[in-house]
This record gives C-alpha cells, sequence and structure tokens, in this order.
C-alpha cells in the first residue's frame, strides 16, 4: 500500500522533531560521560518511567505479541508477562540498592562487588559480550521488525527503512546522548499509545470484523481467547504458563527484565534524582508495561485471524515481502494498511517512533559499556572527558550500523526472543543473589557466561528434538549446577572488597553477617520488599486480567480481579506511604 502526501507529512514531522531535540540537548551533553550516558543525573521519576515503557515498546512488540496470539492464543502472552516478577522485585528491592552503588554503568558493579583480577577481567569481558554481541542481537531483532513494517506499511525496501530512520536515531543519539534519548521517548510513548488505541478502534470497526463482539465470537478466534492456558493438558499449560512462572522469569537474563535488575532499566535508575525517583520509575515502568499497553495489540491480532487466517493469505495479500521474512508476526503490519489516509500516517509514525526509541537506548547503553568499562578502564585510563564522549559517538555508529545489518539477516521475532533467553538461561539467579551472598564471586559469573553460551550454542544448532521450552529448563539447569559447583572451588573475593561494598551498598541479610559494621541501624528491607513484590504482581496482574475479562464479556470475573488489583493495589500503597 502507498502511503498518502498526509501520511509522509505526519511521519516526516515525526523525523524532524526527533532530530530537533537531539540539537537542543547536545548543548550539555557533550559536557563529560555522565551527562552523555546519565543525562547529568537528575531526571525526574515520571520521565523515567515512561522513558523504560517506550524502550521496551519497539516494532518488533506487537509484532511478537501478533505471533504468540495467532498460534498459540492469548495464554500464550505468558512467555512475557511472567517477567512482571522479576520487574516487581526490581522496583522493591533492587531498585535502591543499585541507586547506591553510585555506579556509572551496572557493569562497573563487578568492580565494587568483586576483587583481583577476576573482577577486572569479568568487567571488561562483559562490556564487549554486552556492548556488541548482546546489545547487536537486541538491535537486530528490533531491525528485523522495522524491515518488515517497511516492506508491508510503507512499501518501500527494508534496507531503506532501516537507513532513513537509523540515521535520525544516529543523528539525535549521538548529538544530545541521553537525555535527548529520554526525552525524545517521552513524545515517542506518547504516539504509540495514540496509534496503537486509535488503529485499534477503527480495525474494530471494519465491515470485515463487524465490531467487537462479532470478533469475539468468530470461529476463527473462540479457540484463542482463553487467558489461562487449558490446564487439563500439560503440553499446553507446562510451556505456556508453568515455565515462564516457575523458571524463566529468575533464570533467564533478557532486556528490561533482568533478574537483579541491569541494563537500560539500571542505566534509568542511576539517572533518576535520588532513590526515590528510582524507585518511582521502575514501579511505574511495570505497571504501563504489563497493564496498559498489551491490550489493543491483543485485539488486532486476534482481528488477523479473521482477515488473514493463514500464512497464505498474508502470502497472498503481500506478494512482494520476502519470502524469508514471512511469518504470524507480519499480521500486525499487515493489519496497519487497513486504516485511512492520515491515521495510517499516524500509526506509522508511532511505530518508527517505537524503533528509534529502542534503537537510540540500545546504542547510548552499548557505548556506554564500551566507553566506561572497556575504553577508559583498559585502553586509556587518562582519557579526558571530552575524548571519552568522542569515543562514545563512534562506539554508536559502530553499533546501529551491526545492528541494522543482523535485522536484515533475521527472519521472525520469535527466533530473536528464543535466542535471547537461551543466552541467559541459568545465569539470572546469580544475578539475584549476588546482592545477598558473599560468597558469590568473578568466577562464579564467568563460569555461568560461558556455560551458557556453550549450551545455548548446542541447544540452538544440535537437532535434539526438544522444544523450545525443554531447552530453556535444561539449560538453566545445567548451567546452575555448572556455576554453584564453580562458586565452591574458586577462592572467595578480598575481605576489604566486601566490607566497602556493604558500607556503601547496605545490601542486608544473613548473608552479609560477617562483613557487617556492628551498630548498624538500618534494618534488612527485603522481606518487606517481596511482600511489597508480590501486591505489586497482584494489583497488575488483576488490572491486566480484569481488564480482560471486561473486554470479553464476562462483568463478574472482570469486575472481581480489577478489584482485587484495586484492593492490592491500595495495601501496597498504604505499606509505602
Amino acid at each position: 500500500m502507498i502511503l498518502s502526501t498526509l501520511d509522509w507529512i505526519i511521519i516526516g514531522g515525526y523525523l524532524l522533531l526527533s532530530l530537533a531535540v537531539g540539537v537542543w540537548a547536545s548543548k550539555k551533553a557533550g559536557k563529560d560521560t555522565r551527562s552523555f550516558f546519565l543525562a547529568g543525573g537528575n531526571m525526574p521519576w515520571w520521565l523515567l518511567g515512561i522513558s523504560m515503557v517506550a524502550t521496551t515498546f519497539s516494532t518488533d512488540t506487537p509484532n511478537l505479541v501478533t505471533g504468540l496470539v495467532r498460534q498459540k492464543g492469548v495464554s500464550g502472552n505468558w512467555v512475557w508477562w511472567a517477567f512482571l516478577l522479576t520487574g516487581m522485585l526490581t522496583v522493591f528491592v533492587y531498585a535502591k540498592l543499585w541507586h547506591r552503588s553510585g555506579v556509572l554503568t551496572d557493569i562497573e558493579f563487578y568492580e565494587i562487588r568483586y576483587s583481583g583480577k577476576a573482577a577486572a577481567f569479568l568487567r571488561g569481558f562483559r562490556a564487549l559480550y554486552l556492548g556488541l554481541v548482546f546489545n547487536v542481537l537486541v538491535m537486530g531483532a528490533v531491525s528485523l521488525a522495522a524491515v518488515k513494517f517497511g516492506e508491508i506499511v510503507l512499501g518501500i525496501p527494508g534496507w531503506m527503512t532501516l537507513t532513513i530512520a537509523c540515521s535520525i536515531t544516529l543523528a539525535y543519539s549521538t548529538l544530545g546522548g541521553l537525555k535527548a534519548v529520554i526525552i525524545t521517548d517521552f513524545v515517542q510513548f506518547t504516539l504509540a499509545m495514540i496509534g496503537s488505541i486509535w488503529g485499534m478502534v477503527y480495525i474494530l470497526g471494519l465491515p470485515q470484523i463487524g465490531g467487537l463482539t462479532n470478533l469475539l465470537h468468530h470461529s476463527n478466534v473462540v479457540d484463542k481467547l482463553a487467558l489461562v492456558p487449558d490446564m487439563s493438558d500439560p503440553n499446553i499449560w507446562v510451556p505456556i504458563l508453568l515455565v515462564p512462572l516457575a523458571v524463566q522469569w529468575w533464570a533467564s537474563y533478557y532486556p528490561g527484565a533482568e533478574p537483579g535488575g541491569g541494563g537500560y532499566i539500571a542505566q534509568r535508575m542511576f539517572s533518576a534524582k535520588d532513590e526515590s525517583n528510582a524507585v518511582g520509575a521502575t514501579l511505574l515502568f511495570n505497571i504501563a508495561h504489563y497493564a496498559l499497553r498489551p491490550w489493543p495489540w491483543i485485539l488486532i491480532a486476534l482481528a488477523s485471524l479473521v482477515v488473514f487466517p493463514e500464512l497464505k493469505d498474508l502470502q497472498t495479500a503481500f506478494p512482494n515481502l520476502s519470502t524469508d521474512k514471512l511469518g504470524h508476526d507480519v499480521a500486525y503490519p499487515a493489519m496497519l494498511t487497513l486504516l485511512p489516509s492520515g491515521l495510517l500516517g499516524l500509526v506509522a509514525a508511532s511505530l518508527i517512533a517505537a524503533f528509534m526509541s529502542t534503537m537510540s537506548t540500545q546504542v547510548n547503553l552499548g557505548a556506554s559499556y564500551l566507553v566506561n568499562d572497556f575504553y577508559h578502564r583498559f585502553i586509556k585510563p587518562d582519557a579526558s572527558e571530552q575524548q571519552l564522549v568522542r569515543v562514545g559517538r563512534m562506539f554508536t555508529v559502530i553499533s546501529i550500523v551491526l545492528g541494522g545489518g543482523l535485522g536484515l539477516m533475521l527472519t521472525n521475532a520469535g527466533q530473536a526472543f528464543d535466542m535471547l533467553l537461551m543466552l541467559g538461561a541459568g545465569t539470572g539467579l546469580i544475578y539475584i543473589l549476588r546482592w545477598f551472598w558473599w560468597r558469590i564471586n568473578a568466577y562464579t559469573e564467568i563460569v555461568a557466561m560461558v556455560s551458557s553460551l556453550f549450551i545455548a550454542g548446542y541447544f540452538n544448532f544440535a537437532n535434539t528434538g526438544l522444544e523450545g521450552w525443554q531447552k530453556i529448563t535444561i539449560g538453566a539447569v545445567i548451567t546452575t549446577i555448572v556455576w554453584i559447583g564453580a562458586t565452591f572451588l574458586t577462592p572467595p573475593d578480598d575481605e576489604e572488597i566486601l566490607r566497602k561494598f556493604v558500607k556503601k551498598v547496605n545490601p542486608g541479610g544473613l548473608g552479609w553477617n560477617k562483613f557487617r559494621e556492628s551498630g548498624n541501624p538500618e534494618p534488612w528491607s527485603v522481606l518487606n520488599g517481596i511482600v511489597a513484590m508480590l501486591l505489586g504482581c497482584i494489583a497488575v496482574y488483576g488490572f491486566l486480567l480484569g481488564t480482560g475479562q471486561l473486554i470479553y464479556g464476562e462483568t463478574a470475573s472482570g469486575g472481581m480481579l480489577l478489584i482485587m488489583g484495586g484492593l492490592a493495589a491500595f495495601r501496597l500503597k498504604k505499606r509505602f506511604k
């Protein structure tokens, strides 16, 4: 479908606005690394929370949700809904600990928590691994969705879409640093929410759909509506519900939901004005990410089963779509082609904005690792702040080129999602325990990281005959056994380093008793934090599932779930007011 002149004006206007923000923010971004990578460290909670949400909503997110709904039903979304458990732990346990650490990046944390050459090696290796390998893989998944979006909605080759969007992203990211990223994230989130909700309303009103009621009773849709999978069939509920809730949320390292906090979530917490703003930002993120955004995508995904019930229907409708890019995930951009002029431009701009928000965050985060934790730490320790900013801008360019190039090679969103889960399987528990048990050391993380890489490589390239959830579970168990053994077989960290860590961060708990100074008056807050985490999860899941039941016309059960969520939220507020 060819966009109208009005559509292109809307898209062009957004791109120019993003560039203007970068130019405006560039006046202070080049001052020093803290300004470039942490926006000066004085950002408010609401702006940081929205930035986190905007970053997790990329062009591939609705595509991923659509693919899950079309193949596994609405309940298939538990594969990512389960990460709320990690998110709420970050809110009520890890956010304040991260902010107290005072580091520029979460990788710098290694040399205040661990000691010796092993800690230095881990910091440098992790900077290269996350800054290049892992970060580029994330950007590749995001770029893949932009390629499909460009070929289906914009009607231009995928490489051209990437070139234009990446060029603008590169411009404002290199000019304005994290401050430009955060401010444009606010605009991007606003556009994205307006576009997804308005687009959903229009699509439900199409003659082919005939409204919400007709959609929910359509023969292609009725067996996809369950919010919880069929509990009578273990082959269905075990991989969809049990594994994500029992294993995946704590065992896998996934961007935006890292066990123990980390990545761009940690970067936003470091950028907060103070500890309370760091907590508030992560709480807002988890509420909006899980309870506010999913339903417009889900309803459009269900509608796609009416308009494009099979892959062959998508292939027929879009014969110019590259064969290797055809999958259920392209049904989302396919549905957007049904939108009228003007609205299509707005939705297209919102999805381009979503792509740019994620890419800008990833390139800034990756550059912060490569500059602060590799170049400055190991290559040129005496580099000036201006030199470090220049090197950061250079790494930004390299990262976005590699990420965009990988996007042209991948074929579907689920492929990248599964790969990311496998790469981190079994390492997540370390990122939790290192805050509360002194015996976790640098060798623990090194061994876990290496073993998970080998195990992920084996399961992804060997013909094992195992399902994806089985690979993740087995990989997590094997990796965990390996790193537990390595912990006890390797020497503990230097006691002086551990004492300094406890004094600075005050993680508390029995695991640090031997290193705590006597007379420390502050009680251990983790147990209260876990109770708050459970209340937060009940509140968000209540709102998420209650909204779903109301949409389905189940007023009684929907109302009960919303009341349950409201009571949990009220109790949470009373506990932490």
